[in-house]
């Protein structure tokens, strides 16, 4: 399934003023978001558990099971960048009592990450999503597919990869809109700065879909390592998950891939290109970019 509808100018123009407050600002998403607002020139207000500093942003400290942390990471802030926090298979217990506080300290406009794989008002952050026009006028939440640095950061699957060659899913060979956190980031900086905010949300791919087989052979191509893909069921992924994670998320995620199995995710959108005006990355120049010039690991399998 592919929008095919044609690149437009980007939306709106950034608007002058304004703080803010990014939430998991050393993560995946929040760290480049960071990145992308300091460089347009905004404040920002990194938030992260132990406040850590990034170039340009102002560090605080934020915890979302810390309620007393949020008045401190508010302070000034007019919209937010949020990260849900991870592993949580109930997030609105946590967000949505913060974003209750948030909106009475004076935020206007929330930009909320959520995944391609959850609807509003589905399971997790689904009910996050549900909310937050109700509590905003300005907003937007950004569904986007699996990030391609699941293959070459700290994911679960980068770390199998870099120790045994291999990456283990019940996905069987369905395709996903794989997507760079750094497309993600830069459409969330805009959806963060422009004078009129989406108010919708908003599903962000790249510009092909491809398996997992496809990306294990770019992987071997690109690293000189050789990379595959072993594809296990459902029931074996969700034991093999729920190792590092909460049962009921294990299920979630084991699902998702169940569903990408039967075709779920295999959609390309123009939404990058729509709104920052330039096409989003390939899965290669992401994995040139970040993996050609690491050495291979001691041990590791060739």
């Amino acid at each position: 399934m592919t929008a095919t509808s044609a690149p437009t100018a980007p939306v709106g123009t950034p608007a002058p003023t304004g703080t803010t407050l990014v939430i998991g600002a050393t993560g995946t998403t929040g760290s480049r978001t960071t990145a992308h607002l300091v460089a347009a020139g905004r404040r920002v207000r990194a938030g992260s558990r132990r406040a850590t500093p990034l170039p340009g942003a102002e560090p605080v400290r934020f915890d979302w099971y810390d309620p007393t942390s949020f008045g401190d990471a508010l302070a000034g802030a007019d919209r937010v960048y949020l990260v849900p926090p991870v592993g949580d298979p109930d997030p609105a217990a946590v967000m949505l009592p913060f974003l209750d506080q948030a909106r009475a300290a004076g935020v206007r406009r929330a930009v909320l990450l959520s995944s391609s794989a959850i609807t509003e008002g589905g399971p997790a952050v689904g009910q996050v999503h549900r909310a937050l026009p109700g509590l905003f006028g300005e907003w937007a939440v950004l569904r986007p597919s699996w990030f391609m640095q699941n293959f070459t950061g700290t994911h679960a699957h980068a770390d199998s990869i870099r120790a045994e060659g291999v990456i283990m899913t019940a996905a069987g060979a369905g395709r996903v809109g794989f997507v760079d956190a750094d497309d993600i980031a830069a459409v969330a900086a805009r959806a963060l700065t422009d004078d009129r905010a989406p108010g919708t949300d908003l599903v962000l791919t790249g510009p092909e879909s491809l398996s997992h087989d496809d990306i294990a052979a770019l992987l071997t191509e690109v690293t000189g390592r050789q990379v595959v893909h072993r594809n296990l069921t459902y029931e074996a992924m969700r034991e093999r998950l729920a190792a590092a994670v909460p049962p009921e998320f294990a299920t979630m995620l084991a699902a998702m891939d169940r569903s990408i199995a039967e075709g779920a995710e295999d959609r390309t959108t123009d939404t990058v290109h729509r709104l920052t005006g330039r096409p989003p990355h390939d899965f290669r120049t992401v994995a040139v970019r970040e993996l050609a010039a690491r050495p291979a690991p001691a041990g590791a399998a060739r």
